[in-house]
């Protein structure tokens, strides 16, 4: 709920006052009782400093959808192969080994 700032014009009485969007306005003034209680125009209560939030900002720029990641060109859909091994006790180390000495 918004903090509405209140002054009257007879008076000089100012309130701060927690009310609803949809509560009335308050007219008589708390402290006189004259019908001059008006609102205050106020500043906001925060500030955006710097160049802002934009669309673009975001991965895939399109209101919150990913967009599919570009492939660099010469690269192919198939995983890199090692042209080592890394190991030598795994399986498939052991097969490309033994595959390249019986050739």
């Amino acid at each position: 709920m918004p903090i509405y700032a209140y002054k009257c014009g007879s008076c000089g009485h100012a309130k701060d006052v927690l009310q609803k969007l949809s509560d009335p306005l308050l007219t008589v003034c708390p402290a006189c009782g004259a019908e001059a209680f008006s609102k205050q125009i106020t500043a906001a209560g925060f500030q955006l400093k710097g160049s802002g939030w934009y669309a673009t900002d975001f991965r895939g720029g399109s209101g919150g959808t990913a967009a599919p990641a570009s492939e660099p060109q010469g690269a192919s859909a198939e995983p890199a192969v090692a042209s080592q091994p890394s190991c030598a006790g795994c399986p498939s180390a052991a097969a490309s080994t033994s595959t390249a000495s019986t050739s």
